[in-house]
């Protein structure tokens, strides 16, 4: 049964892992724009508000879809002074890692999946799109990040879970 757990633990891991490398590239992509567009607005005097929602956009997209690889990478937030302190053990740490994703990152990640879905679903059926002229369309877009990524955290979130309790099960033996 942990086997199979594992493998799939690995295969979550592995898409985050490429999911989080593909989402990276997008990082330069926002960078060009957005020296274009400072470029444009500052030397030429020409703006263009679709170019810079498209800017928040990716960023959105970028932040949005890479949680998960800065949680897999463990460069997330967390009580470092507790957990990095000399007084808790490695077996401690595990278990502080289990409880924190089964009672706190899950719970929460399900929660606001539950939460952005009418504000997605909304913001679709009504095909919404950026209130300013010149702006982009398709705003459901966006908004459909929010469940994908947590939805993403969700998926790391358990694959953490199964190596953990792997690894706790490892130090009994």
């Amino acid at each position: 049964m942990m086997d199979t757990l594992l493998a799939w633990s690995r295969a979550i891991q592995r898409f985050t892992e490429w999911s989080g490398q593909t989402l990276s590239w997008l990082v330069l992509v926002l960078t060009v724009l957005v020296t274009y567009d400072v470029t444009m607005r500052y030397v030429f005097n020409a703006g263009s508000i679709a170019l810079q929602e498209l800017e928040w956009h990716l960023f959105s997209v970028i932040i949005l879809l890479s949680i998960a690889y800065a949680h897999r990478h463990d460069a997330h937030v967390r009580m470092d002074l507790v957990y990095r302190s000399q007084f808790v053990s490695d077996r401690g740490r595990l278990w502080i890692d289990i409880l924190g994703t089964a009672l706190l990152l899950i719970p929460f990640s399900v929660l606001v999946i539950i939460s952005a879905w009418p504000f997605v679903s909304q913001s679709w059926l009504h095909s919404e799109g950026s209130p300013d002229p010149g702006g982009l369309p398709g705003r459901w877009l966006i908004k459909a990040c929010i469940p994908a990524g947590f939805l993403l955290l969700v998926l790391q979130g358990l694959a953490d879970l199964i190596d953990k309790i792997a690894q706790l099960q490892q130090r009994k033996s």
